[in-house]
């Protein structure tokens, strides 16, 4: 539904109007950050389309790529499955060739409530696959890049085994992904919602290890992780059915109420650990306390101990 749109092809304010979709509520009827997120992307390709530049567009007359390469999304308030979310995106100062946006995520209940705020980078990634192409639409020629990312040092490979390099020494866990297609776009590399996907599996995969999984919590205390901010930064191209080599490591526990952990993501080139992508995401802990509502509690000795390495249950 739109609001507003600006007769100016210029990136500009939009507002739109969304809902969460059903496959997020996995707790309840709460709706989890990933989906959140998938909000703010929604909101964001919006914005382009009533810009007047479609993403479809964009492919299929200009050869260009939208990229999300930067998110960075913190959730101030639970979302539920029913709720209507008001879009405001505007346009931000940039220093490099991405498209800076914020994003305001506001719940339309009895009293609009803001529930999510969001700083988002986009690039128009040129197809490397081929096809006769128009140019570029003018006003966004300078955000067209060749590759995504951005200059990041490479860890030399040490042994025969990435992932105990990886950890070695580290308050960390990390497994060996292949990146299916699903995970992917434009017919070539994995795309911000599949490392959305892939930190949200890291932190299920990290508690599982550790004794402490969602399912374990939930079944003897009812208590549920929740999310006030996640980020991921694109930071070179992973293609479609390569090898990456995640690590998931606690970096800090902020006295028994959060706890923020870091995702690295590796291919092996050259034979060199080439860095990906990277995120971070915080976590505290509730108790559900009936259907539709939960409230914070501090970690128990049982789950300080497993965030903090030490011996799993």
């Amino acid at each position: 539904m739109n609001l507003t749109a600006s007769a100016e092809t210029q990136l500009v304010r939009t507002r739109t109007q969304l809902r969460p979709r059903y496959e997020g509520a996995n707790i309840c009827t709460w709706i989890g950050f990933k989906h959140v997120n998938y909000l703010v992307e929604e909101a964001v390709l919006d914005h382009l389309r009533q810009c007047g530049h479609p993403a479809g567009e964009l492919y299929e007359r200009h050869g260009l790529c939208v990229d999300l390469t930067e998110i960075d999304t913190k959730m101030l308030t639970a979302f539920h499955i029913d709720d209507l979310a008001t879009a405001t995106v505007d346009r931000l100062a940039s220093d490099g060739p991405g498209i800076r946006l914020s994003v305001t995520l506001v719940a339309e209940r009895a009293q609009p409530v803001r529930a999510a705020v969001s700083k988002v980078t986009v690039v128009l990634r040129r197809d490397p696959r081929g096809f006769p192409a128009q140019s570029p639409p003018a006003e966004l020629a300078e955000h067209v890049v060749e590759r995504l990312g951005r200059a990041v040092e490479p860890v030399a490979l040490t042994g025969a085994d990435p992932l105990a390099q990886l950890t070695a020494g580290r308050n960390a866990f990390a497994w060996k992904w292949r990146a299916p297609y699903f995970y992917c776009h434009f017919t070539e590399r994995v795309q911000m919602t599949g490392y959305l996907r892939l930190l949200e599996e890291a932190v299920d995969r990290f508690l599982a290890d550790r004794g402490v999984s969602i399912k374990r919590l939930l079944d003897e205390q009812n208590w549920i992780p929740v999310v006030p901010r996640s980020q991921v930064s694109i930071l070179d191209e992973a293609w479609m059915e390569q090898d990456l080599y995640v690590v998931f490591t606690v970096e800090d526990v902020f006295k028994r109420l959060t706890y923020t952990a870091r995702m690295d993501c590796y291919v092996v080139r050259e034979n060199r650990l080439e860095p990906v992508a990277s995120g971070r995401i915080t976590h505290g802990y509730a108790v559900i306390d009936s259907r539709r509502d939960w409230s914070q509690v501090d970690f128990d000795d049982r789950l300080a101990g497993a965030l903090n390495g030490q011996a799993r249950p």
